[in-house]
């Protein structure tokens, strides 16, 4: 959700108003425990484990955990630590807010919707949410469902126009959707509906506020009814003004500056993301949810080939996106499924392959994270999903 993740500056003043920092030692470094931890037996992954020692070290984050797995079984590394106060390592169980990976948690419902002829994807926005979506040049009447979910209705990024120090100056704060809404709504379209793409939560929580008035019911209980608890996901909560992570956790922390102490700020009312980016999650259920929908699980044939019809992005990797969910590359040839995130405390990735193979990467940091830690942890990914391929025709 946050995706603006290296751009805090005079966030450093706000440690002192927040009342949050972190209190790392003499000089700012975090205590380290540079080891991975597997269980016995696990396959070496040599270079998933120097690419996790990396992103703690060179990178800067604190504390970091993969999840791998495929149809053989699974395997979790940590390194770092959880807490920079206490040294704490990373716990191979731990939750974490998982920020704009809940947007295919929202895509699934809405396309459920879909096929279930409740919603129609390019019907207007209009339809659904009439008069909500207006000025400054933005219509809901020309601005499709579909575009919505795919980032391509040229609604203005509600985080263009609301800052981490607006969020930092009170991280309690319950904030409505249509409030978030109607910020981003002040300012004109970035292009024309359907003529560019260009990443907007925005519309993701436009896409909340039309599952709640087709359903009678939240966003948060469509997705617990048809994607938590069909899936058995016990550690994943969409937990709306609660600013507690339940179960075991690293602490979440931001650098205020590049050489300034952490920020502990574990602590956020997720309603400031919304169904763009507050759920919270783990390794084995973001991997179970991921292997869940690319293999069929939870969407019709109809229904998972709109969610898989990707248009480029522009990036130089050669991200494609669908509805709510990503595609990538991989080196050792094929490509996989997922989408990133990134919330006040934690940047997340993760991706899965139609043959059964899964991989989920948390770093407790962010914003204030470097351009190498995102790199890294794409790679991690990458590095992952091709390690299991080899290790599965070995």
């Amino acid at each position: 959700m946050i995706k603006r993740r290296r751009a805090v500056g005079g966030l450093l003043t706000l440690a002192v108003v927040v009342g949050v920092t972190a209190g790392t030692p003499a000089g700012g470094d975090v205590p380290r425990q540079q080891h991975a931890t597997a269980p016995a037996g696990a396959p070496d992954h040599a270079r998933l484990r120097a690419l996790l020692h990396r992103l703690t070290t060179v990178d800067g984050g604190p504390g970091a955990l993969v999840e791998v797995r495929d149809r053989t079984g699974g395997v979790v590394l940590t390194s770092g630590v959880a807490d920079v106060r206490s040294g704490a390592p990373v716990r191979r169980d731990s939750r974490f807010r998982i920020g704009s990976m809940t947007k295919p948690f929202v895509a699934t419902v809405m396309l459920q919707l879909v096929g279930e002829r409740r919603v129609a994807l390019d019907a207007p926005v209009e339809r659904y949410l009439p008069g909500v979506v207006r000025g400054n040049g933005n219509d809901g009447r020309v601005i499709t469902v579909r575009q919505l979910l795919q980032h391509t209705s040229g609604l203005p990024d509600v985080l263009d126009h609301l800052s981490p120090e607006e969020i930092l100056k009170d991280p309690l704060a319950h904030r409505d959707a249509r409030d978030l809404v109607d910020i981003a709504l002040a300012h004109p379209p970035t292009f024309e509906p359907g003529t560019g793409w260009r990443y907007s939560n925005t519309g993701y929580l436009l896409a909340g506020m039309i599952i709640e008035k087709v359903t009678g019911h939240t966003y948060a209980e469509e997705i617990r009814r048809r994607v938590i608890k069909p899936l058995g996901l016990r550690e994943t909560y969409v937990p709306g003004d609660d600013p507690a992570i339940p179960g075991p956790h690293p602490r979440g922390y931001a650098r205020p500056g590049e050489d300034a102490p952490l920020m502990d700020i574990t602590a956020i009312n997720p309603s400031v993301a919304g169904a763009s980016g507050e759920m919270i999650s783990s390794g084995t259920d973001l991997n179970r949810f991921l292997d869940a929908l690319v293999r069929g699980r939870l969407l019709r044939p109809a229904q998972l080939r709109e969610m898989t019809r990707t248009r480029p992005t522009g990036n130089p990797d050669g991200r494609a996106y669908g509805l709510g969910l990503e595609s990538r590359q991989l080196p050792c040839g094929g490509l996989y499924w997922g989408h990133t995130g990134d919330i006040p405390g934690y940047e997340t990735a993760g991706g899965a392959t139609v043959d059964g193979r899964q991989a989920a990467v948390m770093v407790n940091l962010g914003p204030g994270g470097s351009d190498a830690q995102s790199d890294d942890m794409k790679a991690a990914v990458r590095t992952a999903l091709c390690e299991s391929r080899s290790s599965a025709s070995r």
